[in-house]
């Protein structure tokens, strides 16, 4: 798969994530708490790979398109701020659906930018054969890619090459840990005894069970 096909398989996804997000209803705060970690994940390896290896391959083969992957690198910076407060902010809170409408909003346009401007000058720039190495290059990377936001990380190589992959074994364990406690509270709300009732309702149930006798 070259790089191009493979960027905009990425989002694709994340289009597809936004959309059960504006489907959603105002109270399925749990489904949009699942979607909104598949969108951080989703987003997260997607800028990370395109810090590490597309964005320096654009810049090292066209310096003309250097302007245009500073402002991509300051636009993923403004995503992964948001990100990162998405990432632990309950469903419940007053601002959750604001920030998802901004985030959504930014990754749009990011996304048009990048699909109608940048992508079609890359593909003059690059020989098909190239491109395809760089996807290769891209599918590599995302086996490594940190699966959370790291905003105050550096965004260029050789800095986030570096980072990237500490954050990603950190993050590794943040999952696992995440997973584990919720598989731990949905293990005791299942073993909870169901409440007693309560003593009126009680009485109201002897009453009917003697008006049946009767």
């Amino acid at each position: 798969m070259d790089a191009i096909t493979l960027l905009k398989a990425d989002h694709k996804t994340v289009e597809q994530l936004f959309r059960k997000f504006e489907k959603a209803g105002d109270h399925a705060l749990a489904h949009k708490r699942k979607l909104v970690d598949e969108m951080v994940r989703e987003l997260s390896i997607h800028a990370a790979i395109e810090e590490q290896v597309f964005y320096p391959a654009v810049r090292a083969r066209s310096e003309e398109l250097s302007p245009d992957v500073l402002r991509a690198l300051e636009e993923h910076h403004v995503v992964k701020w948001v990100l990162s407060e998405l990432d632990t902010l309950p469903p419940e809170s007053e601002r959750f659906d604001a920030k998802v409408h901004v985030l959504m909003e930014n990754v749009r346009a990011h996304v048009t930018e990048e699909e109608q401007y940048l992508f079609p000058e890359v593909k003059k720039a690059f020989k098909p054969q190239e491109l395809r190495q760089v996807g290769e290059a891209l599918e590599l990377a995302k086996k490594g890619a940190p699966t959370h936001p790291h905003p105050a990380a550096p965004d260029t190589p050789p800095g986030n090459l570096l980072t990237g992959a500490v954050a990603a074994v950190m993050d590794m364990g943040r999952d696992a840990l995440r997973v584990a406690r919720r598989k731990a509270v949905t293990q005791v709300r299942k073993s909870a005894p169901r409440p007693l009732r309560k003593p009126l309702e009680s009485m109201m149930s002897l009453d009917q069970a003697g008006d049946s006798l009767h």
